[in-house]
């Protein structure tokens, strides 16, 4: 089973909006998106699930649409920017070879979190950076790492 795990494009910054969650992606954060999902073309991807706010939205549909994915986006409140890695895992105990698209700090956190367990720094993750984690099944702290692609 693969896990794939994108944070955001780069977005316009705090302050340009009255709220975090509306914040949108900047023309190098499409840009940066459009390359990171040059590298899913070809893999197996069951679903991709998205935070509800507006920079993963975008990114989302931008990988969708360059993928020429079908399915619809399955957006959930569990990856969004604090949310605990540990109940982000239970979400995914069903599901296989899905995209994951998301925030720091739960993003440099989660990948840490299915690596090596609790207590470990997180990996660093610049925007638009798509992590690979493989394992026959999902265990925490038992993922293999495969690559972090930074656009």
């Amino acid at each position: 089973m693969k896990l794939w795990v994108l944070r955001h494009g780069e977005a316009v910054p705090h302050g340009s909006t009255p709220h975090d969650s509306e914040r949108e992606l900047t023309a190098n954060g499409r840009e940066e998106v459009l390359r990171a999902a040059a590298n899913l073309v070809g893999q197996p991807l069951t679903a991709i699930y998205a935070s509800p706010y507006m920079r993963a939205q975008q990114t989302a549909h931008l990988v969708k649409d360059a993928l020429g994915f079908e399915p619809e986006i399955r957006t959930v409140e569990w990856l969004t920017p604090d949310f605990d890695p540990d109940r982000v895992t239970d979400q995914l105990k069903s599901v296989s070879n899905v995209l994951l698209v998301s925030h720091n700090p739960l993003v440099g956190n989660l990948i840490s979190y299915l690596q090596h367990g609790a207590g470990h720094p997180p990996e660093r993750v610049r925007t638009a950076g798509l992590a690979e984690l493989e394992n026959n099944e999902l265990l925490i702290g038992a993922m293999k790492l495969n690559s972090i692609k930074r656009p």
